[in-house]
């Protein structure tokens, strides 16, 4: 074991000519069967015990239970909802009025049977969302997947009629990772794979064309090419009646983008900071700064936003104004535009309160909206172009979720939906600490434990992170580990390390690339000051992280094998090596950095965790999962961790689901399953004797 203090001299281990790369073929015939033969003994295993059929079966009424909260988007009046229950596994997309809506029972109208879709087509169709035309256009695009990866097959879908467009008049895409904008009923910008060289290293769209109702896609006319280097170009039109404006976005990496407006043809930039975010909203342009920004004679901090005059900004001159700046414990955590506001949901000391403003007289008057101070809250527009009514959820670890209808100016909240509970959360309670990293950092921690708890170091506790892409880890009600962990009395934590978006952009970048150490020392730290309180102890300490958090739980076993008993990785990234060449890997360099620069692959090596299993160590038990749809992280960097420690001797399970994409399952019943299994092996881990 190497301690935190000396992990800078850690030598990156080497991976002799990388004997499991046949491993990353996907549907190899020798790797299908090593996935076959670790699946069996996966299930041999944990759906042998006489628990695991019940928690299969409740999960399962969870997640097909009518009681959920319908959750729907609005156009042209109507309220849009996609759901799945037992009676329809792959789901119906479907809608109803407003007055329906607000009935126990509402009157839906179906518009797509995925399951009948799917059975009549032959197709594994996984839903993937609509893109309206807008204001108030009866034609969308429909998204859909084979098993739930990222690229889509793209239809068009007659809304009034309720079928999809036919015929060679119709907007269809074949599958890829495509990008989809209207720009009048006949007319969409487009970026797909339209051949060689037109997707960038990453494999998105590097061309945006301009496609004619009635035209072949290959006639389509180029708006823009980036470059093969940069992570995609897009395009869209605003359609906000009387600011109707077209955008061409040059994303060129994860948080560096170039933004410019369309027009006569000519696309002008827009003079914002690489790294900030941006969009007009009417006659403004607001901005999202992620770097201190020198503009116009004055200094504006990282994390703030800013709002200026649109054209004036265009031409470069005008000054802005701050709609939001960030103190050492808040920060934005979301917006959402109505008619005529902006919603500002803040996140202080990782809770949620939302601030509403408002233009008037030349300026922006802020006004903070009365809604409950603990927990998380989010919020979407009701109909952005036309209305001032917003949609509010209220959620925390142990209340389940509530829907509300409200209104810009008003406090009044009128409940649409409310969740009902799952669980048993009389007895629980939720604390939020603080631990302290090995740099001094002060990292937050939420902890949702049964009051009656004794602080003996016996607990049974499920340690969670992501730790990455500036994603907050805020309060919400899960059911599923509710039901599965915490109503037996079992501990589930919840830590806000660096690299998260908990405190802002500041937050993130103190883990990004080279300092990527501190996320893992941050969730280290937590680990440590769950045994100090004696909440818990390494014996009874498991961690579980999913994507990027599944590098972050392969990155903290490696190198403190010793503070855990379980392990639970899910869609991993692993091999540090090659995640640059794996599907959508490229795109995340701005993140981690490019281990073929051998400086940087210095200190990415000093972590990788494929690099860094040791002969001779003694490894916490690991269940890996994974999908073999999986576009988006390769299931090939879960698959030879697995390999490399069956190798080392460790005693590790691996579970692969066929379908699912970077979700891990592709329906109800699959994500029933999943984590059927997975709450199976933590229990047995975890509440087992010593």
């Amino acid at each position: 074991m190497t301690p935190p203090d000396q992990q800078d001299a850690r030598a990156i281990s080497a991976v002799p000519d990388d004997p499991y790369l046949w491993l990353e073929e996907v549907d190899g015939a020798r790797a299908r069967a090593w996935v076959d033969e670790r699946n069996a003994a996966t299930e041999r295993e944990l759906e042998a015990p006489p628990e695991y059929a019940a928690l299969r079966q409740r999960l399962r009424a969870i997640l097909d239970s009518t009681g959920k909260i319908p959750y729907a988007a609005c156009h042209a009046g109507l309220l849009y909802n996609f759901w799945r229950d037992a009676a329809h596994p792959r789901g119906i997309w479907r809608r109803a009025t407003l007055a329906a809506y607000r009935q126990d029972a509402p009157d839906w109208e179906t518009l797509v049977d995925l399951d009948l879709l799917a059975r009549n087509e032959g197709e594994n169709w996984v839903w993937g969302g609509v893109t309206w035309l807008e204001p108030g256009g009866e034609r969308c695009l429909v998204s859909l997947s084979r098993g739930g990866g990222d690229a889509h097959v793209v239809r068009e879908f007659d809304a009034a009629a309720g079928r999809f467009v036919e015929g060679e008049q119709a907007f269809s895409l074949p599958e890829a990772k495509s990008d989809c904008a209207w720009v009048d009923r006949d007319t969409l910008f487009v970026g797909t794979d339209f051949g060689p060289a037109s997707l960038t290293d990453s494999g998105y769209p590097r061309i945006v064309k301009q496609w004619r109702r009635g035209t072949p896609l290959a006639a389509a006319e180029t708006v823009y090419e980036a470059r093969p280097e940069d992570l995609s170009a897009s395009a869209w039109r605003d359609p906000t009646p009387g600011f109707e404006r077209e955008f061409v976005l040059r994303q060129i990496g994860f948080y560096s983008s170039e933004l410019f407006v369309r027009q006569g043809g000519a696309l002008l930039k827009l003079p914002k900071p690489e790294d900030a975010n941006a969009f007009a909203l009417r006659d403004q342009l607001v901005i999202e700064l992620r770097s201190d920004w020198e503009f116009g004679g004055r200094r504006y901090p990282q994390g703030a936003l800013l709002a200026a005059d649109f054209d004036g900004f265009l031409r470069g001159e005008t000054g802005c104004d701050v709609l939001f700046a960030p103190s050492p414990t808040t920060s934005l955590d979301g917006l959402t535009v109505t008619r005529d506001a902006l919603l500002l949901t803040v996140l202080d000391k990782v809770k949620n309160r939302i601030v509403e403003l408002r233009r008037a007289a030349g300026g922006w008057q802020a006004r903070e909206v009365a809604l409950p101070a603990l927990g998380a809250l989010d919020t979407w527009a009701f109909d952005a172009l036309t209305s001032n009514r917003y949609f509010v959820t209220v959620t925390g670890f142990t209340a389940p979720s509530t829907l509300y209808l409200m209104e810009v100016g008003s406090d009044v909240k009128e409940q649409l939906k409310a969740m009902p509970a799952f669980f048993d959360a009389q007895h629980l309670q939720v604390h939020q600490f603080e631990a302290t990293s090995s740099d001094g950092a002060r990292v937050p921690y939420f902890a949702v434990m049964s009051r009656d708890i004794r602080l003996d170091g016996d607990n049974p506790t499920v340690l969670y992170g992501y730790g990455g892409f500036e994603v907050s880890l805020k309060p919400s009600y899960g059911a599923l580990s509710g039901a599965s962990w915490l109503e037996s009395g079992g501990v589930y934590v919840i830590a806000n390390i660096r690299g998260g978006g908990e405190f802002g952009p500041r937050w993130h970048q103190a883990a990004l690339k080279e300092h990527r150490q501190r996320a893992f020392d941050d969730f280290i730290a937590v680990a440590e000051d769950l045994v100090a309180r004696k909440i818990s102890s390494p014996r009874r300490l498991g961690i579980m992280g999913g994507s990027n958090g599944g590098l972050l739980v392969g990155a903290v076993l490696t190198q403190r094998p010793e503070l855990f008993n379980a392990a639970v990785c899910q869609v991993p990234l692993l091999d540090m090596r090659r995640y640059h060449q794996l599907l959508a890997g490229a795109s995340w360099i701005g993140e981690y950095g490019d281990p073929d620069d051998p400086a940087q692959w210095a200190w990415i090596g000093r972590y990788s965790p494929y690099h860094q299993l040791r002969a001779g160590e003694r490894y916490p038990r690991v269940l890996f999962t994974s999908s073999t749809r999986d576009d988006r992280v390769h299931p090939g960097h879960a698959r030879k961790m697995a390999a490399r420690m069956l190798e080392l001797g460790q005693d590790v399970l691996y579970w692969e689901n066929t379908e699912g994409g970077h979700a891990g399952a592709a329906d109800n019943a699959q994500t029933a399953r999943m984590w059927a299994l997975t709450w199976t092996f933590l229990r047995r881990q975890l509440r087992g004797a010593a």
